[in-house]
Formats: structure tokens, sequence, C-alpha cells
């Protein structure tokens, strides 16, 4: 076969794109309301909060599909960590500014508080709140609370909020980890649910409700929420099962198998090792200038079930060591099957390789010097007290205190295995799948 120019090959490789994509037997929140043609935003002021991974399974961006439909009176857009559009990097957000697609003013809800958050939905003229971004699993990932946070504003300015669902990239099968201490709370874990929580956007935001957390928090005001549920998507489904295309949420959160190991891994932003941002595959490569293969031979010792691990040397572009060699581990996981997703414990992985990785590279002396050994990296607090980073991601000092006294990997879970059961006998409660 022969095409005769360029403008023939990209029309027909996006046939065949698009073919693959509508492939898909999952309808995610949005193509439900799409399908519905907009019934249920029918004669409300529409802000949506939403980013790139807001997108039909045509793969265009939800904000404009919906405006270009004319059916929906849009009259604004909030944009989470990254920005509405996705050009900010890890800890940024674009500064509010006109939509030059829609001409709609898009404001930056990133890390924002809530006098700010009603002031957006407010001037917007918004009675309603649409919520449709692509979670990943973890407590620290900020969407949720972006929308945990809108939802307070909502609830105080007298507005309705609804959530558009997507799949729990992970699986919903199981929770894993600790449970948020709230004397920990952040925004990078505002509420006690679990590191990893099993659940979607749409089934935390009715947690949220059903526990009180959101009236609580809006001084006794009650927040009508609505969950515009998914078809076709059952909680077993990895990624790979859904059919979807992998649009990266972030920038440093490149495939599915980078949010697999995600909830673990990430506990390494808390130390002074790299997490692997700056590399092709942040998350899944760990190390630092003075670790070296002995990591994984430590770790292939504790016979962790679905995971292999290997030395490996990588030279992050940014972050930690930009442009230094480090040499330490890069971790695989296998797991694919149901039973397998069920039983396999990110948490446990993540806490596993912290114990080795201090085990190996504390120095006999600690002179201070995060560059040439492990150490917990942490920020004064307005006490005078140390604010540990490790803490706000783990949800408590349980972690950085355990294997500070020198527990296994394995005791450790069995530290976090109560609260960790009764979260996970509440979320059944909010299970929508």
């Amino acid at each position: 076969m022969r095409f005769r120019n360029f403008t023939n090959v990209a029309a027909i490789l996006l046939a065949l794109t698009a073919r693959h994509v509508s492939s898909s037997k999952i309808r995610m929140g949005l193509e439900v309301l799409r399908e519905d043609n907009y019934a249920q935003l029918s004669g409300r002021k529409v802000m949506i909060l939403s980013n790139p991974t807001g997108v039909t399974v045509e793969m265009d961006l939800g904000v404009d599909v919906i405006f270009d439909s004319g059916a929906v009176d849009l009259v604004g857009v909030m944009g989470p960590e990254h920005g509405f559009r996705g050009a900010a990097p890890a800890g940024g957000s674009s500064e509010t500014f006109i939509d030059p697609r829609t001409g709609l003013t898009v404001y930056d809800a990133y890390n924002v508080n809530l006098t700010t958050l009603m002031r957006f939905i407010s001037e917007s003229g918004a009675d309603t709140v649409v919520f449709d971004i692509q979670d990943v699993g973890a407590r620290f990932y900020t969407y949720i609370w972006a929308m945990h946070d809108t939802m307070i504003a909502a609830a105080l300015s007298n507005a309705s909020f609804i959530v558009l669902d997507r799949p729990n990239p992970i699986t919903g099968l199981n929770a894993f980890g600790p449970v948020l201490n709230v004397n920990y709370s952040s925004y990078v874990g505002r509420q006690p649910i679990a590191q990893a929580h099993g659940m979607t956007a749409g089934e935390l935001a009715s947690m949220f409700v059903g526990e009180g957390w959101i009236k609580q928090a809006a001084n006794g005001s009650e927040l009508s929420l609505s969950v515009v549920k998914m078809k076709g998507w059952e909680r077993w489904m990895a990624w790979k099962d859904t059919r979807l295309p992998w649009i990266m949420p972030s920038p440093n959160m490149p495939t599915p198998e980078t949010a697999l190991i995600y909830p673990g891994t990430c506990l390494f932003e808390g130390t002074s090792l790299s997490e692997g941002r700056g590399t092709s595959r942040p998350f899944e490569l760990l190390g630092a200038p003075f670790t070296d293969d002995t990591w994984s031979a430590t770790i292939r010792a504790l016979n962790i079930a679905h995971t292999a691990y290997r030395p490996a040397c990588f030279s992050p572009t940014t972050s930690k060591f930009a442009g230094n060699t480090s040499c330490g581990i890069q971790t695989y996981v296998s797991a694919s099957s149901k039973r397998e997703f069920e039983t396999f414990d990110p948490i446990y992985l993540g806490v596993s390789l912290l114990w080795a990785a201090k085990k190996l590279y504390t120095a006999p002396v600690d002179d201070g010097n995060v560059t040439a050994s492990f150490h917990w990296l942490y920020s004064e607090s307005s006490d005078g007290g140390r604010r540990y980073n490790v803490d706000l991601l783990s949800g408590g000092p349980l972690v950085r205190e355990g294997i500070d006294a020198g527990l296994s990997p394995h005791a450790l879970r069995e530290k976090w295995m109560g609260g960790l059961g009764e979260f996970r006998r509440v979320r059944e409660r909010y299970l929508l799948y």
C-alpha cells in the first residue's frame, strides 16, 4: 500500500488511533454525561476543575468538547497542580489566565486556601462545580485534595458538586498502608484514608461527604454531591484491562507501571536519595551517588512477591543529583492477575526499600551531609521542631520512627494493620462498583 502524501498518512493513522481508543467498553463519567447530552447540567452555571487527563475516548479535552457543544453554560475553569493544560512542573501550577481556546477564565486552584476557592466560584458566578481528573490511587497525589478543598468551598458557597468518575489505575481491589494521622494533615493528605486507598475519585468524594468531613470543615454547611458513575469498569481492572489510553496525569507519571509502584516508592521524596525524578523511569529508579549494587541483593533476600530488582545506574536531568551518576536500584512489579493485585502491597514494598537503604547507607558518623549518606529530609517548624517530609507522605511518624528503631518491614506493617483494617471496613460503605 503506497501513501501519496503525508496528509493522507496522518489521516489514516488518526483514524486507526481513534478506532483503537473507542474499542474500550468503559464509559467514563464524562462519556456518560455526554451521551445524555449533559442533561444533568441543564440550566446550571458550571465551573469545571480539570486538567489534560479529563478527556473523551477520542482524547479530546472534555472542557473543549463541552464548550463546543453549546449545551452547557460554562462560566469558568479551575486548574490543579501542573495546570489546566498541563504546562507546569511538579509542585507548580499555571497562574490565572484567559484560555485562548475557549475564552474562559482559568483559575489557579493549586494548594490555595478556602477563601480563594470561594472567590473563584463567586467571581465566575457558578452554582455547580464539576470535577474531572484522573487520579492514580495514592493518598499523597494532590488531585484528590484539590477536589476535597473545592468541595468544602462549594458547600460554603451553596454550590453543587459533581464528580465525573474515572478508574483507579492500580485497581480498586484493596487498600494498603498506614491511615493518615490527622495531626499530620497537609495538602498531601487531608483526611484519614489509607496510603493506597483503592477507591475512585467519586467513591472518595462520597466518603468525604458521608463521613461528615466536608460538613465539619464547612462549618456545618451541607454539600449537594452527585457522582456520574462509569459504565463497564470493574474493580479488578488494571489499566491495561480498561483499553483506555494512558495520558500522563503529571510529568513524572509516564506509565501505568509508574502508578503501580508510586504509592510506596514516593516515600523516597522524604529522603536524601533520588526517587528517580529527572529520569525516564521515576519512582522505579532509586539511588544516590553513594548507593551501590548491595541494595538489590539485600532487597531480593526479602522475597517480596511479584517483584524483581536489578542494580541500575542513572543520571537525573532534574531534581536530586541532577547531572550526577547514581548507581542504585530499579524495581519491577509483575502482578497481573486479580488475585495478585488484591495482595500486592506497594507500601510494604516502599517501606522495605527504605529499610534496606537506611541499613546500608547510613554513615557511621553522622556529619549531617545529606549528599554522602542516607538522611530523612525535614524543614524547621515555627516552634523550632522538625517537620519530616516522609511523615507527611506516610501520614505520621510511624514509618520513620519504626525504621530508625530497627523494626523489620514486616513488624512495621503489623503496626499499621489495625488502622488499615478499620479503614477497609468504612471504605466498603462507599464503593460504587
